[in-house]
């Protein structure tokens, strides 16, 4: 087996058994469930505070409020959950004092970094399906009526969303690195969540990358094709200067 396969399995050993991500995942998953319901049944009741923050949504039917509050609190709850999961992957290692180890593994430092990664990616796309899915049945055993094709193309760009989300915190893995510990990762997942609201309700457009898969999830015709060419600029720049510091970490540093 190949170092990489080695890291991969190692660190997938890791992250099934961590309480930290199963404990995020579940928030995250059941927090989108509840409040997308939540605003779905407010809306339809006549709630004048729900309805103001809806906006225009609250118009829609049930299953476009709840669509549309899913993909609302996904853009910034799917940023803050990958990136602390993101953060705690590599920031425990120095945390828990157990960096010195790998050190002495016959596996590289930067091909343990990139195992991490892919790892936390494949999370966030199980994450991403499981939260769809979530929102979806719980639409259904609530009642919600007859999904409609504008709600259900709605709720396929959630899981996109969510993906995007963990491509976008991934900058929180270097400064984990960087800081050598869990919360400078978390200060920069809360960064990146502040500057991809400010970009948005400050109409930066969908040029932005932190704001374009957002946007796109919104308002699809709104994001040109090209725009989506910057988003991946971000997390293979940051993954790479990653696993580049992983490979020259030092333990008197």
């Amino acid at each position: 087996m190949s170092g990489l396969g080695i890291a991969l399995r190692a660190e997938g050993r890791k992250f099934r058994s961590s309480r930290a991500a199963l404990a995020t995942s579940a928030l995250f998953v059941g927090g989108l469930i509840a409040l997308s319901i939540t605003f779905a049944f407010a809306a339809q009741a006549g709630n004048i505070t729900a309805i103001a923050k809806l906006g225009p949504l609250a118009e829609g039917t049930p299953w476009q409020v709840l669509s549309g509050s899913a993909v609302q609190i996904a853009g910034a709850g799917g940023l803050f959950a990958c990136g602390i999961v993101v953060a705690w992957s590599f920031g425990r290692e120095f945390t828990e004092g157990t960096i010195s180890g790998l050190f002495a593994l016959p596996v590289g430092r930067a091909t343990i970094a990139v195992a991490k990664i892919l790892v936390y990616l494949a999370w966030s796309l199980g994450l991403a399906v499981v939260a769809t899915a979530g929102v979806v049945v719980a639409g259904l055993v609530a009642g919600l009526g007859t999904l409609d094709a504008g709600s259900a193309g709605t709720l396929a760009r959630l899981p996109v969303l969510i993906a995007c989300c963990g491509l976008i915190a991934l900058p929180a893995a270097l400064l984990a690195t960087l800081g050598r510990g869990l919360l400078t990762g978390i200060g920069a997942v809360a960064v990146i969540v502040v500057v991809a609201q400010i970009s948005v309700f400050a109409g930066a457009g969908p040029w932005f990358p932190l704001a374009t898969p957002a946007l796109w999830a919104i308002d699809p015709p709104g994001v040109p094709v090209a725009a989506w060419t910057l988003v991946p600029v971000l997390p293979v720049v940051a993954a790479a200067l990653t696993a580049l510091a992983w490979r020259r970490l030092q333990l008197d540093r």
